[in-house]
């Protein structure tokens, strides 16, 4: 994948392998990103999830070190954006827009013309986000689920 510099930090997007693991888990926590790693967000649980060949996790990497993450997922109609996360120290530097740009491609490249993210209230910096690269927010809308567990 593309090699950018939007900032100043220069960095490569490329596909996660579960051997960047530990350097994700590093990155989820120094961004405060909520992760469950009993669940969800465990090694077992996410290699089953590159398994299925509907999503596309990227990773932006900066001589070797993880510094951004993002990871897109769709059902063959609607693309989902979920994950985003860059290390603070290199926030606001074009590594996020850049990973959704990526994703948006990939999703466009495979016919699918929605795209769609969900943000929890309390997290108004996605939001903003998003809106600046031009997702429209729905408050219309009631997010519904049924879980298991809580580490799903």
């Amino acid at each position: 994948m593309s090699n950018s510099d939007s900032g100043s930090v220069e960095f490569k997007l490329r596909r996660f392998t579960i051997d960047d693991y530990d350097g994700l888990i590093k990155l989820w926590q120094a961004a405060d990103l909520p992760f469950k790693p009993s669940g969800r967000d465990g090694k077992e649980n996410l290699c089953r999830e590159l398994e299925r060949g509907n999503g596309i996790f990227l990773i932006a990497d900066s001589n070797g070190e993880i510094i951004g993450s993002a990871f897109g997922t769709h059902d063959g109609r609607k693309g989902w954006i979920n994950r985003v996360a860059v290390e603070p120290r290199f926030q606001r530097q074009g590594i996020a827009t850049r990973l959704v740009r990526e994703l948006e491609e990939h999703f466009e490249g495979m016919g699918i013309g929605i795209i769609a993210c969900l943000i929890e209230t309390w997290n108004e910096e996605s939001m903003i986000f998003f809106e600046k690269n031009g997702y429209k927010r729905h408050d219309d809308i009631a997010y519904f689920t049924k879980r298991r567990h809580s580490e799903i």
